[in-house]
Parts: C-alpha cells; structure tokens; sequence
C-alpha cells in the first residue's frame, strides 16, 4: 500500500541523552497527524543467540550495532510512501522482540538517532538534517536518570559505561556528523535558533501543502513556546 502524498523525512541527530526524543515529542505535538517518528534504537541487531553475559560485553556505542541495511530499506519505503515492517528492540534483553509490525508513514516522518548522517547514502534521504549540540554533563546526567528508570541498570554499571564507551564513542562517531547538518540547535534553546528551525519546517510543511499560508505565525509562535518555555525531561 502506498501513500497518495510525498513523504517527508527529518532527521534529529545527537548523543545519548542530547534532547533527541525530547524534540521529537515536542515537534509530533505540533504538526499532529501530519507526522509519525521512528527510532534507529530499534534497529540494533538482535543479540539473542549470544548468553546474557556476551550481550553483555557488546560496545552498543558503535555504529555497527544497527542493521543498517534494515533501516535504510524501511526509510527508502518511507520516502516511497509504502508501508514497511518495523523492527522492536529490547534493550533489557538485547534482542528483538517483534519484527513483523506493519507501519504507514505519514506526511511527515520524525527520525531519531546517534548516527543517522554519517552514511553518504542514508544522508542523502532526509530532507532536513538536525543536530542537537548538548553539553557532556547534561547528556551523561540524563543518560544515567533513564538508564536506571527505564532500563533496570545501576548507577555504577551506567557510569562504568559512560566511561568506557558512551563519550568515547561519541567523540568518534556522533560529534563528526554536526558539518552534516543543515541546522544546529544548542540548548537550552534560543529563540533565534527555534525561529530557524520553524522556517525550515514551514517550508517542507508548505512544499508539501500541508498548512495554509495563513497558520504561517501561529506555526512559528507555537514551536517557539513549545521549545523555549519548558522544564526539560530527557
């Protein structure tokens, strides 16, 4: 089945714990049913033919933990309009627990993820490139609160972890992809940057005919509160 509109793709780009669904979020606030989102995380290969503590030891840091042949096929079937089968991972068990889910993108398709630009071919499907430039304090901060919450981790394995593999990593592989994009948002927001960011999506939003010219400053007005007047969770 396809869609009878062209799709659209955005990619949030960031470190663990940069504010990458916390944008996502906010922005499918915005445009509501116009959008749908992904998540590279769920595109980490599955691990559930090695012992628990093998899966363990594995650098989940490093950009060849994801089947990208799996995800750029589901993004060429976004751009394509055509539903696709998405792919669940759990991170509690390292390994998929679903495979078989059947997806339709809508107008407007929200990606998120650590390395979404640093393959030319993957690149070169997004219509916009976003970076998200966070301090290391505040991204390990909120990589340490979400790892024990949600992932049933200790503070001492979260820290060890930081250490040896999340800001290393980062440095090789997440930060050289900021030439990439084609805007920068470093936090907490501006609103000159906020602004910037509403221009572009104006444009794709009106390439596509999804708003009326006239919603132009209400558009901007409300991603502007939605982005600079928070309390930030991750």
């Amino acid at each position: 089945m396809s869609s009878p509109y062209p799709v659209q793709l955005i990619a949030i780009v960031g470190g663990s714990g940069a504010g990458k669904g916390w944008l996502v979020d906010r922005l499918a606030r915005l445009l509501g049913d116009r959008a749908s989102r992904l998540q590279l995380d769920d595109f980490y290969r599955d691990r559930s033919h090695l012992p628990p503590s093998r899966r363990a030891q594995v650098n989940f840091d490093r950009p060849h933990a994801i089947d990208w042949a799996r995800a750029e096929q589901v993004l060429l079937d976004c751009r394509a309009g055509r539903s696709t089968t998405l792919p669940c991972y759990d991170f509690a068990t390292h390994s998929r627990v679903d495979d078989r889910t059947r997806w339709q993108p809508r107008s407007i398709v929200l990606v998120d993820g650590l390395w979404l630009l640093r393959r030319p071919a993957l690149r070169r499907l997004f219509d916009l490139k976003i970076f998200l430039d966070t301090p290391p304090d505040l991204r390990c901060t909120r990589r340490l609160a979400r790892d024990v919450a949600e992932r049933g981790y200790t503070r001492e394995m979260v820290g060890r972890q930081l250490r040896t593999a999340v800001l290393p990593m980062h440095d090789r592989y997440v930060e050289p992809q900021k030439k990439h994009a084609d805007l920068v948002l470093t936090q907490p927001f501006q609103e000159a940057s906020v602004a910037a960011l509403a221009a572009r999506l104006w444009t794709l939003l009106s390439n596509a005919s999804l708003v009326p010219s006239w919603q132009h400053e209400t558009f901007r007005a409300e991603l502007v509160a939605l982005l600079t007047h928070h309390e930030y969770c991750n």
